[in-house]
């Protein structure tokens, strides 16, 4: 089992560290209705996460290493293939970022959360959580990675539940606060708010640069040996 877990570290932080859903669970954070669409949208994005691992996961069974301790050839090409979506992901991000002053481009949704429900807010930690690209690559990722060690059904669960933990970090770090601090956590919310923001773009490119040159240096030695 620490095989897998180590395997998925990486990518569950990679996944924490996604700027619009930290963005968007603040902003909720702020409305009328925090108490029940913050832990609604950390709740959905938990649930998103939990699925796509899981669904990768039974499409993945078996698919542990060889008798020789050597990935499938379909997994270092999995991997190759995700390297390279991601490093994709990174120009478009890097291409996108606001210059100078420009104003910083934001989803029309964040305009409009102080009309959510608490379903609205969980569907959308689903979305964000399972159907942002950044996002769906690193768990196809992660679960592939643990598929590929060949341990139990259990601890490949086990595996599982401790990247959507990981994964989890970022989004949840702000309701945490909001429940603790009460009103002081506002003015910490609204300076991480504005700091993500600014620096979305070169956060996301960072973290798919890293990821994508660990899938596809992975891949390539695999593929070569």
């Amino acid at each position: 089992m620490g095989d897998a877990i180590g395997q998925v570290l990486s990518y569950g932080v990679g996944v924490a560290l996604s700027p619009f859903p930290i963005i968007g669970v603040v902003l909720m954070l702020a409305t009328p209705r925090a108490r029940s669409n913050g832990p609604a949208l950390l709740l959905g994005w938990v649930l998103g996460l939990s699925l796509v691992g899981a669904i990768v996961l039974l499409v993945s069974g078996g698919a542990g290493p060889s008798d020789q301790g050597q990935p499938a050839v379909w997994a270092s090409a999995l991997d190759l293939a995700l390297g390279v979506l991601l490093l994709w992901v990174a120009v478009k991000e890097w291409r996108g970022r606001p210059r100078g002053d420009e104003e910083v481009s934001l989803p029309k949704w964040m305009r409009t959360v102080d009309s959510f429900t608490p379903v609205k807010a969980g569907v959308l930690g689903i979305v964000l959580s399972a159907l942002n690209p950044k996002n769906l690559l690193l768990v196809i990722a992660a679960a592939a990675a643990i598929a590929r060690t060949g341990t139990s059904g259990g601890a490949q669960a086990a595996a599982l539940a401790v990247f959507v933990v990981i994964g989890a970090l970022g989004t949840g770090a702000p309701v945490v606060l909001y429940f603790v601090l009460k009103e002081r956590s506002q003015h910490i919310l609204d300076d991480l708010r504005l700091w993500m923001e600014r620096h979305d773009s070169a956060i996301l490119t960072v973290i798919c640069l890293i990821l994508a040159a660990k899938l596809m240096g992975n891949a390539i030695s695999d593929l070569s040996s």
